[in-house]
C-alpha cells in the first residue's frame, strides 16, 4: 500500500535506483511573521529507489486517528540526502541536500516526486 505522498530516486549517471538515500518530507507552518517547514515524516529509499510510506496510507488507522499524518492543503517540501549515498558507491557528490517544495491543493490525491540524480546534478517532475 502506497502513502498519499510518494517519491522515487534514480541514479541516471549509473542507470539504477537509488537505495538508501534520506528522505524527509516536511510542511510549511505559518509561525507569526515568519513561516517555517517543520519535518512530519523521515525514511529511506528501498532497493528500487522508492519511498512508499513516507505518510500512512489513508485508509490505515493510524492516519485516521493521528492528525499528524492527514495530509491537507498546503505546501510541503521533501528534503532529500544524496550525499551519503554517493560517498557509498566512492563518488563525490556536489549537493549535499535537495530540497523540493511542491503544493497540495486537493488532499485527495496522490503526489509522486520522482528525482533523478547524479553528482553534479538532478532534476524533478510531478509524476504519477
Amino acid at each position: 500500500m502506497r502513502g498519499p505522498i510518494t517519491c522515487h530516486v534514480l541514479d541516471t549517471s549509473l542507470g539504477k535506483p537509488a537505495q538508501n538515500v534520506q528522505v524527509t518530507l516536511q510542511i510549511f507552518r505559518e509561525n507569526g511573521a515568519i513561516g517555517v517547514f517543520d519535518p512530519i515524516a523521515q525514511h529511506v529509499t528501498d532497493a528500487d529507489g522508492r519511498c512508499m510510506a513516507l505518510l500512512p496510507p489513508r485508509d490505515v488507522e493510524a492516519a485516521k486517528q493521528s492528525p499528524d499524518f492527514k495530509l491537507t492543503a498546503g505546501v510541503y517540501k521533501i528534503v532529500f540526502k544524496p550525499q551519503e549515498y554517493f560517498e557509498q558507491t566512492g563518488r563525490k557528490c556536489f549537493y549535499p541536500w535537495i530540497e523540493i517544495p511542491f503544493r497540495v491543493e486537493n488532499p485527495d490525491e496522490h503526489f509522486h516526486i520522482p528525482l533523478l540524480i547524479s553528482p553534479y546534478s538532478y532534476t524533478t517532475y510531478r509524476g504519477s
